[in-house]
């Protein structure tokens, strides 16, 4: 079947413009400051969402599935830099269980992380082993996690940011 050339990419539907806000807002909440610095507070939803999307930094979100279940979360958002790191496109990576994106000897220290993380809502300065989809590995450093709220509070995910990497 052949996308519809008047539909707009997965990364910018309706939903992935709600997700986009979500991410912003609940990283202002975790973490006190923007996660983009100098987006305009009254910016449209697109334009959020574009300028996540083209971000430098690497960001990923993960449904609200427990950590400790198999597959446990899917990933939910992937920014450009994600799939690029990951050599993955939307399409593959968005939907994939989100503990595939480290290799087995490195999930469990992921997932103490992730459960860490969501029992104080966020932390910052994780560091971590991770695989892309050619096998290769490269560590992550001083990374952000943090909680995503639904607009009535309720826990509904994760996400992570990252800007420093490299290959092993």
């Amino acid at each position: 079947m052949t996308a519809d050339p008047l539909s707009p990419p997965p990364w910018l539907t309706p939903a992935a413009q709600s997700l986009a806000l979500c991410l912003l807002s609940n990283y202002r909440r975790a973490f006190g400051t923007p996660l983009i610095a100098g987006l305009a507070a009254d910016a449209s939803p697109l334009l959020v969402t574009q300028e996540l999307f083209a971000a430098e930094l690497v960001l990923l979100a993960h449904d609200g599935a427990d950590p400790s279940s198999d597959p446990g979360p899917r990933l939910i958002y992937a920014n450009r830099a994600a799939l690029r790191l990951w050599q993955r496109p939307w399409t593959e990576l968005v939907g994939m269980p989100s503990r595939l994106t480290a290799e087995p000897a490195e999930r469990a220290s992921r997932r103490q992380a992730l459960l860490a993380a969501q029992a104080k809502e966020a932390i910052a300065g994780y560091s971590g082993i991770r695989i892309d989809s050619r096998g290769r590995r490269f560590a992550i450093e001083a990374a952000r996690l943090w909680t995503l709220r639904d607009s009535s509070g309720q826990p509904c995910g994760q996400a992570a940011r990252f800007s420093r990497w490299h290959w092993l």
